[in-house]
């Protein structure tokens, strides 16, 4: 970001030491960043953490890094998409409920949009060769993006060696021994508790209130009280759980007067509802729980409907759980009662759509207020602390991860192509600061443009 950036405030002085800091961003600016965050939030949970650790912590400065992982940590914790309820506490800390709202559905709606488009495309068509060629060069972009990811996140959370010690053991419990992801954060949590009041030096690396020296000052900063609005209340407490449950069941129960109970888009409200509850883990920890529902139990769609659906939902911008709205589309289209085959498709892959998130909006607005409120406490910053070190070791297994499948498609030969976009991709990223949004748009075409080469 250049020094006339209007998003800075210069407040040095002449020979004065003080820091220049960020301009609290208005709501409409905040919104227009994150409406733009829902068309290039690529690359699963990992790769849209990363996404918004650049955008709001690097480059803008709206909140600081430490603020951030308290805040990513924490929705680490949750069921449901965890990118997505970290824009909804970011937004909801800079600009109250409205922004929570507006954060969180803005990341969600592109990807709803477009992926009802190509639930549409799939069901008459057949298949879309032109997003795979997109896909094709967004691959190995991610796959920089996320291993930028590391290299960013790791030089500030592993600082001592019991936080290396954490992030590999992190790795090798997910990569090698297959441990599932909320008993490895769960577990490091409670090393990082024990630990702090053992080696507090060792432990205590997300400092509830760390200095900021030699950084520009962030809006929302290390050393600052939470805003008002944060703090919770009893009263707050009953209104925003009386009204999220209004929010979630209203249109369930709606359908279910129109269609009847036993019509698919209310089974597929009550199911996903459920299912909305136990997603521990992101959307690869609950697909097989899902797609033995789905296909075995209810027979939505097929299996290999839904590995179909798996794909087009990692060709879409926000969440990967986004799949499900691939489910709840098929749903209806294969099962529309009285209804046309679209008219109940799109019913069911928007009521799951609205199942699947609410929740998270819910879980937000009731707990952040509560977190924010622990935020000095060192206890609990020594578990943050082991939990960033061991998401240091998540991130890193999906990088690996990625990288197998995406430079090494089938577990054949090296794909050269993908090879020179993720290389080229990583060092703009890390060298250069390459803007996301160039990254995305730019590999994408790069893909497409060589499945033409390669057709014609």
């Amino acid at each position: 970001m250049s020094a006339g950036d209007p998003m800075l405030v210069a407040d040095r002085q002449p020979g004065s030491g003080a820091h220049r800091e960020a301009a609290h961003p208005s709501f409409w600016e905040a919104f227009r960043f994150w409406l733009k965050l829902g068309f290039i939030s690529f690359g699963g949970p990992t790769g849209q953490i990363a996404i918004m650790h650049e955008e709001l912590v690097e480059r803008k400065r709206w909140i600081s890094e430490s603020r951030f992982l308290h805040a990513l940590n924490y929705c680490m914790l949750l069921p449901g998409p965890e990118a997505t309820q970290l824009a909804i506490y970011v937004g909801w800390l800079l600009h109250r409920v409205a922004g929570g709202i507006a954060a969180g559905a803005l990341f969600v709606l592109p990807s709803i949009s477009i992926l009802w488009l190509l639930s549409y495309a799939y069901v008459t068509y057949g298949s879309v060769p032109w997003v795979a060629a997109l896909f094709y060069g967004l691959k190995p972009a991610v796959t920089a993006i996320v291993a930028a990811a590391v290299i960013r996140i790791g030089s500030r959370a592993l600082k001592t060696p019991a936080m290396w010690l954490i992030a590999a053991a992190a790795f090798v419990g997910i990569f090698f021994l297959k441990i599932p992801f909320p008993l490895i954060i769960l577990g490091a949590g409670a090393v990082g508790l024990l630990g702090g009041l053992v080696r507090r030096d060792q432990f205590l690396v997300i400092r509830p209130h760390g200095g900021e020296a030699g950084t520009r000052a962030a809006v929302l900063a290390d050393a600052d009280e939470s805003p008002a609005h944060t703090r919770p209340s009893r009263l707050r407490t009953l209104r925003v759980g009386t009204v999220g449950l209004l929010l979630w069941w209203t249109p369930v129960l709606a359908l279910a007067a129109w269609l009847g109970r036993d019509s698919t888009p209310v089974r597929e409200a009550i199911f996903f509802s459920k299912a909305a509850l136990v997603t521990f883990g992101g959307a690869y920890a609950v697909l097989p729980y899902v797609a033995q529902q789905a296909v075995e139990h209810y027979g939505w769609l097929s299996t290999p409907q839904m590995v179909d659906g798996l794909g087009l939902a990692e060709t879409t911008p926000g969440p990967l759980i986004m799949v499900l709205q691939f489910v709840g589309f098929m749903g209806g289209w294969n099962h529309p009662g009285s209804l046309h085959p679209l008219a109940a498709a799109t019913l069911g892959a928007l009521i799951t759509t609205w199942v699947t998130f609410v929740p998270s909006f819910l879980f937000i607005m009731l707990g952040a207020p509560h977190i924010e409120r622990l935020r000095g406490n060192e206890r609990v910053s020594s578990a943050l602390s082991a939990i960033t070190a061991a998401v240091v070791g998540v991130v890193l297994n999906l990088a690996v991860w990625f990288g197998l499948h995406v430079l090494r498609p089938a577990g054949g030969a090296v794909d050269p192509f993908a090879a020179v976009v993720a290389l080229v991709t990583f060092v703009g990223l890390v060298r250069w600061r390459w803007d996301i949004v160039h990254v995305v748009i730019g590999s994408g075409l790069a893909g497409l443009a060589w499945r033409l080469l390669a057709a014609g």
